[in-house]
């Protein structure tokens, strides 16, 4: 099932958080849930800096559509993960990015998704696959972290986002 962002819908994910909006002072004071998920490059190096290493991070080695600085990439390629590597064009969500996040949630050890084009809709298939006890973290561009504990209620809100989707 491949998930097509309309523009009618940029503004809808860009403006309404799924979850909670942090500033990144904010994270030491979070309680941490028995599985930790990042989404984007920043985000990813941002919790390794505050001593948060996920359980699966997505990445594509781009920040806002540019290339990521060495110290970020260092940071994100140096924490130990099985690496799976995926296609997955900007506004998309391929049956690939699916795929490998349901395998990822099936480890009992870290996953780096690494994603050749983008990750920018990577947090809703992570947010609908999660299992219990499960935190999604994805960033906001210039507004912060958006921290995501998922329960049903956030589910059926990423589920009723994906319904407006092209399919």
């Amino acid at each position: 099932m491949m998930y097509t962002l309309p523009h009618s819908l940029r503004d809808e994910l860009r403006t309404t958080p799924i979850g909670e909006l942090l500033s990144e002072d904010q994270l030491d004071d979070r309680e941490r849930t028995d599985r930790m998920v990042a989404v984007g490059d920043m985000v990813t190096a941002t919790l390794h800096r505050h001593g948060i290493h996920p359980d699966l991070a997505v990445v594509d080695y781009r920040i806002e559509r540019a290339p990521c600085p060495p110290d970020v990439r260092s940071l994100i390629e140096g924490a130990e993960a099985e690496v799976m590597r995926v296609s997955n064009p900007p506004a998309v969500i391929t049956d690939q990015m699916w795929d490998a996040i349901r395998r990822a949630y099936g480890r009992s050890h870290p996953v780096r998704i690494e994603v050749d084009g983008e990750e920018d809709l990577a947090a809703l298939p992570a947010i609908v696959l999660a299992p219990a006890d499960t935190t999604v973290v994805y960033g906001l561009p210039s507004r912060g972290l958006v921290w995501v504990a998922v329960g049903p209620t956030e589910r059926k809100k990423v589920e009723a986002f994906l319904n407006k989707m092209e399919e």
